[in-house]
Formats: structure tokens, sequence, C-alpha cells
């Protein structure tokens, strides 16, 4: 897509490259020592203060130019995701097993392209820091980097992200106030029933009976105790008992997750969810042990910054490049860490929308190059205009 900022021009090829090379080279949360090894030389060698090694892998630049006192923050994920790679393209991944399936390779491209050119252009007065964070992968390595200090550190008063997002057109961007993504919680349960025999069930507790009876009670709690107005899920995503056909275990194992877009629903889920298993489990004679685990909570976008980054996008590319309100997603991200302590805006960047296309998370997926300079270029755009002189 087209560019006019002369500084993105002079790197983009070399971005580009970045990006193939990130891509090459997966790693999972955590891991990402190529990566940010990557980053922090670059960074370095534009003039930034770089700070590495936090959470592990994360990398946190600085760059101040005036005497302003205002701080804004952007932030870009790194990690890649367990899967391998069904693509053909020169530059799939050398790993078997791992993959960049989300675009992360893409979203920490875009940021170093943003961060040289705002180091060469200076056009803003304030302080300017750069998060590149490991883990957002189910990891949680924004929590990590806050456990560790890292606004305390670097204040910031404001912080931004910016996900790629397949099915929108191809470098459009999309907002949305409040609740934009879902919360995302585990509860792992193991029913204690009593083995035994296969054909003398009369004398055992069936753990997977027990199983089946929760999943289809589990249900309807969604369709009968959460509005119709509300968005909530549960999934019921393992079940493992048992090896032999003729066999009752004496225990069996779920995994279910449990998604919802506002904090009531999402608070009361777990305490139906924890009454449900528990009654159904007695009901046949059983036990449950119960862990809820709250794993990401909701991502809610500050309406202020959230008009303010959609005004910066407008301005630049005009109305019909810009949607607002878009729905909410179900899936989770934990940037919604990052905007527990500070207001700020998570947006998304349209990946393509024609035939052939697939979602994120998906073997065949591969970011689109074409809005490389479009991130780099909304994010010199978004700095300039917050760091105004």
């Amino acid at each position: 897509m087209s560019c006019v900022i002369p500084e993105l021009l002079e790197i983009q090829d070399e971005i580009k490259q970045i990006r193939h090379l990130i891509h090459s080279q997966p790693e999972l949360g955590y891991e990402e020592f190529l990566t940010s090894e990557l980053v922090a030389d670059r960074l370095t060698s534009w003039g930034y203060e770089v700070t590495r090694e936090i959470a592990f892998t994360g990398v946190v630049a600085v760059l101040r130019r005036g005497e302003g006192s205002r701080k804004i923050g952007l932030r870009a994920d790194m990690d890649a995701l367990p899967i391998h790679e069904n693509t053909t393209v020169p530059y799939r991944s050398k790993t078997d097993g791992k993959m960049h399936a989300c675009g992360h390779d893409g979203h920490t491209a875009m940021l170093l392209g943003a961060a040289y050119a705002l180091a060469k252009r200076s056009h803003f007065d304030g302080t300017l820091t750069l998060i590149f964070q490991p883990a957002e992968e189910g990891l949680a390595g924004a929590r990590k980097m806050i456990q560790e200090g890292v606004l305390d550190r670097f204040p910031c008063d404001a912080l931004f992200a910016m996900h790629n997002m397949p099915g929108y057109k191809t470098g459009t961007f999309g907002f949305r106030p409040g609740a934009f993504m879902a919360s995302a919680d585990q509860v792992d349960v193991t029913i204690r029933g009593k083995g035994g025999h296969g054909a003398m069930p009369h004398l055992a507790i069936d753990p997977i009976v027990v199983c089946a009876s929760i999943i289809m009670a589990l249900q309807t709690l969604v369709s009968r105790t959460v509005s119709p107005q509300e968005m909530s899920v549960i999934t019921v995503g393992s079940i493992n008992a048992g090896k032999a056909s003729n066999v009752i275990p004496d225990s069996a194992h779920m995994l279910i997750s449990v998604r919802a877009l506002n904090q009531q629903v999402r608070d009361q889920l777990e305490i139906d969810i924890t009454r449900v298993i528990n009654a159904q489990a007695a009901s046949y004679g059983a036990t449950a042990d119960i862990k809820y685990s709250a794993d990401y909570p909701l991502l809610v976008n500050d309406p202020a910054a959230t008009e303010f980054a959609a005004g910066v996008a407008r301005g630049w590319l005009g109305e019909d490049q810009v949607l607002e309100n878009i729905p909410a997603f179900n899936g989770s991200e934990d940037f919604a860490y990052f905007l527990q302590e500070r207001p700020g805006c998570y947006m998304i960047l349209g990946n393509g929308d024609g035939e052939g296309g697939c979602m994120i998370h998906d073997p065949r997926y591969d970011f689109n190059d074409e809005i490389l300079m479009r991130g780099a270029e909304y994010w010199v755009r978004l700095v300039e205009s917050f760091l105004n002189k």
C-alpha cells in the first residue's frame, strides 16, 4: 500500500526482510531469544535507550525529544504458536511444529519500521516507549511485564496496540470503544468416581458418565442463565479417561474454556459452572476437584483514547478506510492487562478479505506484506499527533 513518509520508504524493503526472517525462525512464548536480539540490536543502532530481558525476552525502547511531559506507549507481540506450518512461501518456518500463525512477525516488523522513522524524523515533543512483548499466546507475557514493573520504570500516559485481522479489507482500520475482546478463563476438572469392570457397572461409579452429564448440563448455562443480549461461550475442549473398553476408570479429567464480554456475566458463570459440576458429580455419588483459572481479563478500550486513535486514522485515510464500533471479538488478548493499568486502545488492521484467505491460528495463514507500511505509517502519525509539538 502507498506510503508518503520518506523515512519509511527508506526502510520498507528491510522491514519486509525482517518480517520474513522472524517468520522463518518462529519462537514460542518466553523463548523469543533470536527475535528479541534482532529487535534490540536494531533499536540500539537507531538511537533508542534499550532495556532487555524484561519478562525473560521482552524489550523496551525509549526515545525522548524536547521538553514535553507527555508519554505514549506502543506495544507489539513477538511470539509464535505451536502449529506446523502448511504454506509454500520461501520464508516458511524452519522449525517443525512452530509457526507465526497469528501475525506477530508482522506486528513486530511494523513497529520496528515506525521506530526507525520516528527516530529519523523527531517531529514530536515528549517520550515514546516501545514495548516488544513476549508470550502473548496464552502465557500472559503482558501480565509478567507489568509484575516486573515495566509501567513503573517506563511510565506512559496512554498505551496502544494493533492486530492484523483476516476478513477485513486490506489496510482498513477497525475500532471499538469499551469491551472489545472477551475474557478467557480455564476450568480444570477432575471427576473422582469408583473404578470397576465394564460388565458390572452397578459396582462402580463411572466418572465418564458423570462427565457426559456435566457437559450436557453446562450447555444450558449460556442458553438459560445468561441474557441473550450478552455474549458468552462455554466449551469443553478436552476429556480424558480410561484406556480400555471394558474397564471403568477411577477418574476422568476435563478442560473447559469460558469466555464472556461482560464482567458480571464472567463472575456469574464461575459461580454457576462450579455449582453445576459439583451438583452433577454428587448426583452420581462422585466428587469433583475444580481449579478455576482466570486467565485473560476483558479487553476494555478507553473511549477517549479510542476516539483519538480513530481520529488519527480518519484524518489520514478518510472515513471509508476507518470502521468504527465494529463487533467485539470472542477471542482474547493479553494487552487487556496493560489497559487495566493505563487508558488506551487496541485496534485491528485489515489483513484482506479475498478468496483463499484464512483466519489466524490456521496452518495456512500468512501475514499480508501489503499492510506492513500501512501499520508502520499509522504508528508514526499516532505518535506525532499524541506528542504534537
